[in-house]
């Protein structure tokens, strides 16, 4: 079997670097909170297609949604370099 590679470092240059930067794991690791409120209120959404919302349903999104709006403030406040409140000093 051959296999197919680029063998022109113009098409595909090769490094040992493949892994991500400690900037770059950072910054996922900064914005995990959020992804994870959105994936939760995802979950809560996909739940009502096959369904009616009950009261229970419209909880679970509204606490989800709380999470994602807190989620989005909180990755602003770190992105601007203020303090969230009740963050120690």
């Amino acid at each position: 079997m051959k296999s197919i590679a680029a063998l022109q470092s113009i098409v595909t240059p090769w490094s040992d670097g493949l892994e991500p930067s400690d900037a770059e794991l950072d910054a996922i690791e900064a914005e995990m909170p959020l992804v994870l409120a959105e994936v939760e209120l995802l979950d809560a959404l996909i739940v009502l297609l096959d369904r009616p919302a009950s009261e229970f349903d419209t909880r679970r999104i509204r606490r989800a949604h709380n999470r994602v709006l807190t989620a989005r403030r909180d990755a602003a406040n770190r992105a601007a370099g203020t303090q969230v409140s009740g963050d120690a000093a």
